[in-house]
This record gives structure tokens, sequence and C-alpha cells, in this order.
């Protein structure tokens, strides 16, 4: 039989979580971030639950390519735009959007043979200093875009660096409210924190956006699958938000040890008392993060229990006392819905690591068979 460990992506939970983005920002229409291989979940799994976007956002061509392939004829954005002159014959054949974020792109712009001018968005750096224009240069950038007959529309753009911290939104808006007040465009800018947390008709909005930046278009990315962009301030129940991928294997043997016995390599867990240990079919190998240390918590039996002692490359220990009945094929839920219903948030885990959900969602390994659940 295969080896007893499996990955499932619910399509139920994209569908609810990006209905849930949609109650947050009614005015604007939603890019489904799928960058990343749709953060680990493959992009041709989850093209069925978020069908129902406005459009598709993502970094490579490859991708979009991918996108392209399974049907989807509506806007596809480009999040890093091209890299090289040739990119942009695809970003033609394909009708890809993509985004402006330096002077070399508009080089190639200029020097493109195209009879079908683009729609590009043009990226303000407004203070995460990653990609964008400085926002003494934008306008001077806006320009030559606009004097360009290979270029249609230019949408407006930037990206919030603390937008699920207390700094917020507010410094990088006015930046940007400043410099972009009189041009014309489409704006883009909220990530999932700016859009749960910031954008008005949220919920549980914090701060309303100035209602003359509030983006047209928002770009949630982690809150459609299920995690949440500001844990653990708030989590996934409290902004109403559904797990998209479920990590589960089951247990393969138990062992019984007295007080004092150590588990795992480098004996770095010894018993405080006679202990089951359940031995479970997942280890770093799998994606699980070999950092996790001792106190992680897994549900066995849809029970909350936790790890013991260091995670192996296949194999992970856990802790039975909680959990009696337990024995070899109860299964064992890393992150993710148990068979019961009980949840285990992915960013408790992530956080036990000492990262966040994305690097777990993206770091599942190919060696994890995949099922698609609607």
């Amino acid at each position: 039989m295969p080896r007893p460990i499996q990955a499932t992506i619910h399509l139920q939970g994209l569908r609810h979580n990006l209905a849930r983005v949609r109650r947050a920002a009614p005015d604007a229409r939603v890019w489904a971030v799928v960058k990343a291989n749709a953060y680990g979940h493959g992009i041709e799994r989850v093209f069925d639950g978020l069908r129902g976007a406005d459009g598709f956002a993502l970094l490579d061509l490859a991708e979009a390519q991918r996108v392209r392939d399974l049907g989807w004829r509506g806007p596809v954005l480009l999040l890093e735009g091209a890299f090289e002159l040739r990119d942009l014959e695809l970003c033609s054949r394909l009708d890809l959007w993509h985004t402006v974020h330096c002077d070399a792109q508009i080089d190639m712009l200029a020097a493109h043979k195209t009879n079908v001018p683009h729609r590009v968005f043009l990226k303000m750096n407004s203070g995460m200093n990653r990609l964008g224009f400085a926002p003494e240069q934008y306008r001077s950038a806006w320009t030559r875009l606009n004097a360009l007959p290979q270029v249609d529309e230019i949408s407006l753009m930037t990206h919030f660096s603390d937008a699920d911290g207390p700094k917020g939104v507010a410094e990088q808006m006015a930046v940007f409210a400043a410099i972009t007040r009189d041009l014309p465009g489409e704006r883009t800018l909220s990530n999932s924190a700016a859009t749960l947390r910031h954008t008005h008709g949220g919920a549980h909005a914090d701060q309303p956006l100035d209602p003359l930046v509030t983006s047209d278009w928002v770009r949630p990315g982690i809150a459609v699958y299920g995690s949440a962009p500001d844990f653990p301030e708030h989590s996934v129940a409290h902004w109403e938000l559904q797990p998209t991928m479920t990590l589960a294997a089951k247990i393969i043997a138990v062992q019984a040890i007295s007080t004092g016995a150590t588990v795992g390599y480098g004996s770095n867990f010894a018993a405080e008392r006679p202990m089951r240990i359940g031995v479970v079919a997942c280890g770093y190998a799998d994606g699980y993060p070999r950092i996790c240390p001792t106190g992680t918590p897994v549900l066995v039996d849809g029970v909350r229990t936790r790890t013991v002692g260091r995670v192996s490359m296949d194999m992970i220990t856990v802790d039975l006392g909680p959990v009696p009945q337990s024995g070899p094929g109860s299964e064992v839920t890393l992150w993710g819905r148990a068979a019961s219903g009980a949840l285990l948030g992915i960013d408790e885990v992530a956080r036990s690591a000492g990262t966040v959900g994305y690097e777990l969602m993206c770091a599942l390994a190919p060696r994890v068979p995949v099922e698609v659940a609607d």
C-alpha cells in the first residue's frame, strides 16, 4: 500500500475565502493570486475553486500559460512584469497585463513591436523598498509610458509593507495619494491584510482607506488560502476564513516508554512520566518543518496533542497521552481539517516553526500525494 500521508485541497474553502474577501471589499474587483504554484496548492488544482475571481495574478510566463490552458479568458496580471524583451511577445500572444516597476521595462516596451497596445500597471515604491518607482520619479515614468503607442491603459499600483501590523497603511497611502491624485487609471493597492483590516466595508476593518485611493482591484493572497495575514493578532476564525489545505498522515507504530527515556535524534526530549509515543508517517522530506520543536500542536483522531523530540526526514513522534484509544492507523492532522471536523490552523504550526503559513504551504513536497475535494 502507499505510504499513509496525503494532502487535501479544499475547493469549497477556496470559494468561501474568495467570497469573504469580496464582502470585505464589495466595490472592488478581486485578483486571485496564484503565484508560487498557487501557494503550493497547484494552479490546476485550485482553478475550479477560484474561477469566480475577476482575474488571476502571478509571477512568471509559464504560470500564465497554465492559466490560459485551463480556459481562462479574463485578465491575467504578471506581478513582476517582463524580465526581458521577448517576454513581451508572449504577453501579446496570451493577452497578459503586466507590471512596470523600472525604467528598463519601459525601454522594453518602447522597443516592442506589437499591433495591440498593452495594459500595464505602473508600480510605485511607496515605502516597501522592493519594486517600483520612487514617488519623485513616478509621474515622469507615467508620462513616458503614456507617450508610447505600445501602451494602452495605465493602472496605478503599490504594495503595503505593514498592513498586517500596528504601523498600518496610512503613511504609504498618503504618499501614493499625493503623487497620483490627478492621474487617470484604476488603482490596485490592497493585499490580504489591507483588504481585511483597512478596506472600507469590511466587517472587522480597523481603519478605512482614503476613498481617493481605495483599490479598484484587491490582491488577496494568503487569505484566499485560509491563513490569517496578521496571525497571531487575529486568527482565521476572527477573519471567518476556512482552511484550503490539509496535511494528514497516520500513526505507523506506538512505543511505550518509561520515565527518563528519550525520543528521537539528539535525545533532546526525555519523558517526565511513562508515555505512549506515536510514530507518524510524515517528516521534513514531506514539507513538515524540521525546526518544529517539542510542543508543536497536532491532532490525533481529531484530538489536540503535541509533537515530542526532533522531526526526522520521514517521521515525527507525538504524545498519545490525550488520546489513549489511538494506535497504528490513527489519523494525524498536521494542519488543516481532521475527519472529525476539528481544525488545526496552519498558522499555529508555522508559528511554532518560527515562520508563516505561506512557507508551509509552498514547501509541500512533491512526494506527498494530493487529493482535490469539493
